[in-house]
């Protein structure tokens, strides 16, 4: 018989499932309800943040990079915009069949291939690299239809910068190019990597490299709205890109122009500078290249053919090459033996056309007897070297040093370029440094026409004219001579006072300065025909450097040698050079295996005093090797 069912036990049962259930309701409720407290209240600033940021996007904006012009105002680097076919390669599976389907819509040639793989071989950064850039109206059009085919492919608008013209300058310049790996660790040295958010270039050499900071600008950045796929909807705010200043440089670019066209082919350098002033008016290296080809990344082709070109377009000989200078040392030598008591203006000595050394015997270069009885002006107007192997063994080699180093020979001259030869003055402490060699007295012979163990940039060379032609005033040389604020036009100079004064008898500087105009006026001077009839007076030294040794009792013979173991040409000058007057313009011209300074290097002086002084511009330029 089946036992009663009790009904209070069935109550209580069912009250307790009850209460169990509506505990576990209440509690699983109460932690929900504590959980959106939590979120809503806790971490309601995160989670709105997070919100924020998967509703907008900050897209950043590449400021327009800064101007570099003249003296005068012409345009040498500017900037413009055009549209870049670019591929993301995290969103692209198979590169080589999606270029090869672009190039059915848009021309991609095998140098862009070249370029796109080096490019994207050379950074990591790059979240998309060009394939093809500067597309024209049309182009653009051709893709747009096409977009939907390729995933991860897109256009973009880019400034891209542009040197008008061409080749000429370009050792002042430098160029722009795309950042690479080694850049961006330079940047984190000299910037905040923030300011360089979108931008895919930086100046890599000269000017633009120097002045990075400046020309850079301040990225700007938009913020927007965007969809869950990523795709703009509208700006909401605008933070604006401030451009980067304008160069204004100390270059006049017609002088530079005829400088380039006076040297043809040749090889060698001119660097002309104001000396009241420290501007650099036109700073030349020959051969020249096209700073364009570097903008997009240059190609390997035209890389193979700069690199392996024999005269070294790519060098800057006026910055970093560092040669003998020959007798163009020769005033700074007479202007030591005067301070340093070693001769007076009225001393005369026999030269014979050899000085005897021990036994060794340092012969005159370009005459078989010797000058006679040379004095000290004398000894400049005829380029008298036994004069100055004398004026060498007096002094000593670090009496020779010590005068020389103010005058910045073997010295960075600070001009604002990076990457400046130091060059080499000399001395018993530095032999010893650097061959760990005893100096002999003997080497100091050969110091005192600028050959032996001298080497200097032709810069250092221009910086000591200069500084001879205002006094003993040093005025550091420099490029940029103002920059500009493109929003409020405000210019600041770079230099606007000198730099040390070095003390030097007025006497002996007028003495020296007769002596070099001796060397362009008198019938004796080594530059006589060079600058005859000109209707200013300058003042001048030629030069021959040695560039291989010739045995004891030989002969120099050019035409026996090859065109590159020639001696190097040389030349100084400042002019105007009357007393009492304030020189315009001091150079120095360095024409490598040129011959003699007269024949290769003085003539392109004459033309730039002829230029710069008169406003007279020679016809055509000179084509010789």
């Amino acid at each position: 018989m089946k036992p009663l069912r009790n009904p209070e036990q069935d109550i209580q049962r069912f009250r307790g499932r009850l209460i169990a259930a509506s505990a576990l309701v209440a509690g699983g409720f109460s932690a929900l309800l504590a959980r959106f407290g939590w979120l809503q209240v806790v971490r309601y600033r995160e989670y709105k943040a997070r919100a924020e940021q998967n509703r907008t996007a900050l897209v950043p904006v590449t400021p327009n990079r800064g101007l570099i012009v003249d003296r005068t105002g012409a345009v040498l680097a500017t900037n413009f915009s055009a549209y870049t076919l670019e591929i993301e390669p995290a969103n692209v599976t198979d590169l080589e069949q999606t270029i090869h389907a672009l190039s059915e819509v848009i021309a991609i040639t095998p140098r862009d291939r070249r370029r796109f793989f080096k490019t994207l071989s050379d950074s990591k950064r790059l979240h998309s690299v060009p394939i093809r850039t500067k597309l024209t109206d049309a182009e653009v059009a051709r893709f747009a239809v096409e977009q939907f085919r390729f995933p991860g492919v897109a256009l973009h608008a880019r400034l891209f910068r542009r040197y008008p013209l061409g080749k000429t300058a370009s050792h002042v310049l430098g160029y722009i190019g795309r950042i690479s790996d080694a850049d961006e660790a330079r940047i984190r040295r000299f910037a905040d990597p923030a300011n360089y958010d979108g931008t895919n270039y930086i100046g890599k050499l000269d000017i633009e490299d120097s002045y990075e900071q400046a020309l850079h600008g301040t990225t700007g950045y938009d913020k927007m709205e965007i969809t869950a796929g990523g795709h703009p909807v509208r700006t909401l705010a605008r933070t604006p890109a401030k451009p980067g200043n304008n160069l204004i440089l100390s270059i006049d670019l017609k002088l530079q122009e005829v400088v380039e066209r006076a040297f043809g082919k040749r090889r060698g350098a001119l660097i002309a500078i104001e000396p009241a002033t420290g501007d650099v008016l036109a700073f030349v290296s020959m051969p020249t290249f096209d700073p364009n080809l570097f903008v997009d990344g240059i190609d390997s082709t035209d890389w193979k053919a700069l690199n392996d070109d024999p005269d070294k377009p790519l060098m800057n000989r006026a910055l970093r090459g560092t040669y003998p200078i020959g007798s163009t040392y020769k005033p700074f030598m007479a202007l030591a033996a005067l301070e340093l008591g070693k001769r007076r203006p009225d001393s005369t000595m026999l030269d014979p056309g050899y000085f005897d050394f021990g036994g060794h015997v340092f012969r005159e270069g370009g005459t078989q007897g010797g000058h006679g009885m040379v004095d000290l002006y004398r000894s400049i107007v005829v380029s008298s070297d036994v004069y100055y192997y004398s004026v060498a063994n007096d002094l000593g080699v670090d009496a020779i040093h010590d005068f020389m180093k103010p005058f910045g020979f073997g010295q960075l001259t600070g001009i604002d370029l990076d990457g400046e030869s130091h060059g080499v003055l000399p001395s018993t402490a530095w032999n010893w440094r650097r061959f760990h060699q005893k100096w002999y007295r003997g080497e100091t012979i050969s110091l005192g026409i600028g050959q032996g163990k001298n080497a200097f940039t032709l810069l250092q060379l221009a910086h000591a004219v200069a500084t001879l032609a205002n006094g003993g005033i040093v005025m550091r040389p420099h490029l940029v001579k103002e920059i500009e604020d493109p929003n409020t036009g405000k210019r600041t100079k770079v230099v606007d006072k000198e730099s040390a004064r070095i003390p030097l008898d007025p006497e002996y500087i007028a003495l020296v300065r007769a002596a070099m105009v001796g060397v362009t006026t008198s019938p004796e001077g080594t530059a006589y025909h060079v600058f005859k009839g000109a209707p200013y007076q300058a003042a001048g030294k030629t030069g021959t450097a040695q560039v291989v040794g010739i045995a004891q009792g030989a002969k120099y013979h050019a035409s026996q040698l090859s065109e590159r173991h020639r001696d190097h040409s040389l030349f100084i000058s400042f002019a105007p050079a009357q007393p009492d007057v304030q020189p315009k313009i001091a150079l120095a011209v360095l024409v490598e295996n040129g011959g003699w300074g007269s024949e290769a290097a003085a003539p392109i002086a004459r033309e730039v005093l002829d230029y710069y002084l008169l406003g007279r511009e020679p016809a055509t330029g000179k084509d010789a090797v």
